[in-house]
């Protein structure tokens, strides 16, 4: 069986940091993405055997169905003897290139290196950057708003902010792959619970949202389509709040 299977040390030394994709026999299709050192290709499948029904992921789901049709999830070293750095990138790459993953985010820099349509590129590199007027709140929400049906739905919650910070800034911007998407005043944050977000699944302690309004055109299109400073736009940073001041 697959959780049989491992690495020697020696194997181990040669590989360095590797990209690796989990590969459903049944229908050959990815459904994970992954980067690592050692053995940690082979650990999905042995995280699996642990678990009960009730606190399954959509991958370790998978590998469940996998092997209760008699059949062993496929391992495939994509590339390998790469430093952390490259892997990462090799690894987003990967998960943009195979969408049907159950990867629950995207790879390091995916959201501002990642997969996009050409007129989406040329925008990001020929918009001009934005000025701030006030104090400002900048949250990337990159996937979110398709999920949630609205640029509003998607930014309002559930983030991980000091809310008497957040209550400082004088608007909320949405931002999506470095461009400015949406812009918001925002009335209140509120603790992310589903009392005060009916559409969360449930609540989320230290979680932080906000009820709002649209900016009106005057202010928004002081922002809207604007790309944003390179110096905000850290590659690998993984908090996708980030404060602005004018």
């Amino acid at each position: 069986m697959d959780d049989e299977l491992r690495f020697s040390e020696t194997v181990s030394s040669k590989l360095g940091f590797y990209v690796y994709r989990l590969i459903d026999p049944r229908n050959g299709e990815t459904f994970y993405v992954g980067k690592g050192v050692g053995n940690r290709v082979f650990a999905h499948v042995k995280g699996e055997n642990t678990l009960s029904d009730d606190v399954l992921t959509g991958k370790l789901q998978r590998i469940r169905d996998i092997r209760r049709s008699g059949f062993d999830v496929i391992h495939v070293i994509h590339r390998h003897g790469m430093n952390e750095v490259t892997a990462f990138e090799v690894e987003a790459a990967l998960i943009d290139a195979y969408p049907e993953t159950s990867n629950a985010v995207g790879g390091r820099a995916s959201d501002e290196r990642g997969l996009m349509h050409a007129r989406q590129i040329a925008e990001r590199y020929e918009a001009r950057e934005v000025v701030f007027r006030c104090r400002t709140i900048l949250i990337n929400i990159n996937q979110m708003a398709v999920e949630r049906g609205s640029i509003y739905e998607a930014v309002r919650f559930a983030w991980k902010l000091d809310p008497k910070k957040a209550s400082k800034a004088g608007i909320v911007l949405a931002v999506d792959k470095g461009l400015v998407i949406g812009v918001f005043i925002v009335d209140v944050w509120l603790p992310a619970t589903v009392l005060n977000f009916p559409e969360a699944p449930f609540d989320q302690p230290g979680r932080w949202g906000f009820t709002g309004h649209e900016a009106a055109p005057e202010i928004a299109n002081l922002y809207l389509r604007c790309r944003v400073p390179d110096h905000m736009r850290k590659p690998g940073a993984a908090n996708p709040i980030r404060y602005a001041d004018a």
